[in-house]
């Protein structure tokens, strides 16, 4: 069958996508499986062209829909003692999980040269927006748009040769 050939050729990129957008093991799991899942009931909708796009599109709007479903499930507040909790759905191994990927783009990081390895590690790892990037190294807006881009391509090309 044509999907199960597509399913073991692209499984490793659908739940990294998936992971990428939701940031959690579990759901990414279950939404690349669905991803395949809907792949079956709507083959007859695909133009046979570009498979890959196909599932990776299907794969990223399973996402969002999912994204938007919990988005609506959760209820805002300010109170400072539900911020404090820790979270309960965070396992051990989801826990050890997310510990491999930070250290992984840690090293990822650190293995690009300069003035690239600075801003990765300031807006990929530590999650610093352009704001703080800028008053941190003094360095202009545009200037470091520019090194976070070209970062993240040369990041992005060294976790696909990891991946191998």
């Amino acid at each position: 069958m044509q999907l199960e050939h597509w399913m073991n050729q692209y499984q490793n990129l659908i739940y990294s996508i998936c992971y990428r957008l939701t940031g959690d093991y579990f759901d990414a799991e279950d939404l690349a499986q669905d991803t395949f899942l809907s792949a079956y009931r709507h083959i007859g909708d695909f133009d046979g062209q570009n498979e890959k796009a196909w599932l990776c599109r299907i794969a990223t709007n399973k996402c969002i829909d999912y994204l938007k479903r919990a988005g609506r499930r959760s209820v805002p507040t300010e109170d400072l003692y539900f911020s404090a909790l820790p979270d309960s759905r965070s396992s051990p191994e989801q826990n050890i999980m997310e510990q491999e990927v930070q250290q992984k783009l840690y090293d990822c990081c650190c293995r690009l040269s300069s003035p690239y390895r600075e801003v990765a590690l300031d807006y990929y790892y530590y999650e610093m927006d352009i704001g703080q990037i800028t008053e941190k190294t003094g360095k202009n807006k545009k200037t470091l748009q520019t090194q976070i881009y070209r970062a993240k391509g040369m990041l992005r090309n060294l976790m696909r040769k990891e991946d191998l």
